[in-house]
Formats: structure tokens, sequence, C-alpha cells
């Protein structure tokens, strides 16, 4: 169910990047990062002991972290949408200035992403080095090109 209801957002979020609207690109984002951070948080906080360990939530929250990361992503960062464009927007403009290196950034956190779901099994110990992994990859691309709050 939960895959379901994740392969319905992501077409929400595909859908919406095609609207004309740089305010609806924003939302978009802001959308797919908080999915993003709803798995990290299982992992993060399994990890750390604050959620008793539960392979089967390991496991589905790493699958869903895998799917979001093949999804393209960087396609929601339109011309127009930085945080000099709109208020509501933490993309730095240094995204448009290097989209290369942006879109190297966000494949880097696929890369990290793959086959998590398999290394997420065994016991809270092994947890630590996959939220590391991937926590790496994500304060990279946001070191770069995200606005500190």
């Amino acid at each position: 169910m939960r895959h379901v209801t994740l392969a319905a957002a992501i077409s929400t979020l595909a859908g919406t990047a095609l609207a004309q609207s740089p305010e609806d690109a924003v939302e978009a984002r802001h959308g797919f990062m908080t999915m993003l951070s709803i798995e990290m948080g299982t992992l993060s906080a399994m990890a750390k002991g604050e959620l008793p360990y539960d392979e089967a939530a390991a496991t589905d929250a790493a699958q869903n972290l895998m799917a979001l990361t093949n999804y393209n992503a960087p396609k929601l960062f339109v011309e127009g949408t930085s945080s000099e464009d709109i208020d509501n927007s933490d993309a730095l403009p240094a995204i448009w200035q290097d989209r290369d290196d942006f879109e190297q950034k966000y494949a880097a956190l696929a890369e990290a992403a793959q086959g998590i779901d398999q290394q997420v099994t065994g016991g809270q110990e092994s947890l630590g080095p996959v939220v590391q992994n991937l926590g790496l990859a994500c304060r990279d691309c946001h070191d770069s090109y995200r606005q500190d709050r």
C-alpha cells in the first residue's frame, strides 16, 4: 500500500513539474524533499536508537528512498525558482550556474541509495553506515546549492 501511495505522489510531482508556474515547481520540490526526509528520518531514528529497530520498516524506508532517488528530481529545478526569485525557495542560484555539478551531486545520492534495502537488514548496527553515506550525499548538495535557514 505504501508503495502505491509513493507511486501516486511521484506521479503527481511529475505532473506538477510540467506546469508553467514556478511556484508549482517549488511546491513539487518541497513535496519531494519532504518524502526523502520522512524516509531518512525513519532510518536515522532507528540508527540512533530513538526508534526500536524494525527490519520491515527499515527495508520499507530504504526501498522508498531507492524509488525516490530514481526520480529525475533535478527537472523540478526550473529557471526562475531560485531563492532570489521566489520567497519560499531554498535553491541557490548556483544550481543554474553549474547545472552539471548539481545533477552529478543528485546522481551521487541515487548511487548511494542503490541496494540499501539489502544493507539495512540484520540489526540496528547495519543502519549507521547507510544513514552516513546518504547523509553525506545530501549534505554535499545542500552545502553547495541550498540556502541556509
